[in-house]
């Protein structure tokens, strides 16, 4: 049977045709023709993605029943909080990281899990054969893992083979080594990795299966393919870290079966990624006393509290004073240096000024900075924060002290550490008639010169 042919399809107009051209004939836009197959290419005709969105009639959202969608465990428990509970069936996941990372390990110990469980689960390797998968299996520890295993990139083979076993989990690994015959173009050129993943994630829908993408990054970082990829999936996960060093992150940043911004933290051992249960351990520097420079940070990350340590280092500078960040915007320094000046009566402007979030966290949320402010206040002064002190709150120009969100949750995790003093802002502290935090001694502050005169009267 001969093959079919592609056609060009416009970007910007839609129009289609039978050659690529610089320019298009319809809208005449430049560089827009993408490959795509033709509408009557797939089995099913011109409706080849009818499966996607099953027919049902019109109906009032009141009269829908809402029930929760049934998740299945896949015994690591970093994983199943950043999927929110497991995986669900039908579910279309895409991970994504830098090479090397971690994500074909991480996937096969979930597999190699779920499948001691009961759960049938395929691996699809297109970068391995299926001896390196065994061989790394064995590395890592999994000793007689019935995990299926198919070396294939064809697409249609991989759907044929998904048809017949009806696996409950499969991993592709890679979308962006998947072809189909239908186009003509290389594996991993947009419109392969558009085409494979449309049809992959009919399959799911349709079989019940749960599929697991893996896709490669970009230089920037960014998936690499069409940006229509990450609409496609119901889960994005992003695998994060510094190769030279041996903690993960793994970050849903879509979900819709579970919060966004969702994290779950790794460490890289000889017998594969373990979880780490308590990751605010990662992100505080043991000191045996404080140190001027020094203060913790409660951020949240998802749904979860994290202690980190901010670090400030306030040098004389010369005529033109550096100021760096790593881990936290470099502008939002700036502007709290400014605040720090004009409020607070505490001068920068002939220093250098360098701040760092320890163990490598990136924190993009307002309420560090209180505790950037006070940590730069500390090193400037050389006098140490007092032990057991920990800060959050989110720093206004006019010098007010805003409250952060689910405050109660994080001095909860701060006392459940160990910390026995915290500045918070006024209205995050408990309300008269609440239950107190044990163990921790509150002060709330409603400006930043105030939670100066606080920090002052405990040293």
């Amino acid at each position: 049977m001969a093959k079919e042919k592609t056609v060009y399809t416009c970007s910007e107009c839609g129009g289609s045709s039978p050659r690529w051209l610089g320019k298009c004939p319809h809208c005449e836009a430049w560089n827009t023709l993408v490959e795509t197959a033709p509408e009557g290419a797939a089995a099913g005709g011109r409706n080849r993605f009818a499966a996607l969105a099953k027919t049902a009639a019109v109906a009032v959202l009141a009269d829908i029943e809402a029930t929760e969608v049934a998740r299945t465990p896949t015994g690591i428990d970093e994983l199943d909080r950043v999927l929110g509970g497991g995986i669900v069936e039908g579910g279309v996941v895409l991970i994504g990281g830098d090479p090397g990372i971690g994500k074909s390990t991480l996937l096969l110990q979930a597999l190699d899990a779920l499948q001691r469980a009961g759960v049938a689960a395929l691996y699809v390797t297109g970068e391995e054969s299926g001896a390196q998968v065994a061989l790394r299996s064995r590395r890592l520890g999994l000793d007689n893992s019935r995990v299926q295993v198919l070396a294939e990139i064809q697409l249609e083979k991989i759907l044929g083979t998904l048809q017949t076993l009806q696996p409950a989990v499969a991993v592709i690994d890679s979308i962006q080594t998947v072809y189909s015959d239908q186009l003509t173009s290389a594996p991993g050129s947009v419109a392969q990795v558009r085409e494979c993943a449309a049809h992959l994630t009919r399959a799911a829908k349709a079989s019940g299966t749960c599929i697991v993408l893996v896709g490669h990054v970009t230089k920037e970082g960014a998936l690499a393919g069409p940006r229509v990829l990450e609409h496609m999936v119901d889960s994005v996960l992003y695998f994060e870290g510094d190769t030279h060093s041996s903690f993960r992150l793994v970050r849903a940043i879509k979900n819709r079966f579970g919060a966004v911004n969702e994290i779950g933290v790794f460490a890289m051992t000889e017998r594969g990624l373990k979880g780490v249960a308590n990751p605010s351990a990662i992100f505080l520097s043991q000191h045996s006393e404080p140190v001027p420079g020094s203060c913790v940070l409660v951020t949240l990350e998802g749904t979860r509290p994290l202690l980190v340590e901010i670090q400030a280092l306030v040098d004389s500078g010369g005529p033109s004073p550096r100021r760096l960040s790593v881990g936290l915007e470099r502008d939002r320094l700036a502007m709290l240096l400014a605040v720090l000046h004009r409020h607070a009566g505490v001068a920068c402007m002939d220093q250098d000024v360098f701040v760092n979030a320890v163990g490598g966290v990136r924190i993009s949320e307002p309420a560090a900075d209180l505790a950037v402010m006070l940590a730069i206040t500390s090193s400037l002064r050389g006098r140490a924060l007092p032990k057991g002190f920990i800060a959050f709150g989110e720093v206004g120009l006019a010098g007010e002290v805003r409250p952060a969100p689910r405050g109660q949750e994080r001095l909860r995790e701060a006392a459940k550490l160990g910390f026995s003093v915290a500045v918070v802002p006024k209205a995050n502290a408990p309300k008269k008639g609440s239950r107190e935090i044990e163990g921790l001694a509150i002060h709330p502050v409603e400006r930043i010169e105030e939670a100066m005169e606080v920090v002052r009267g405990l040293g």
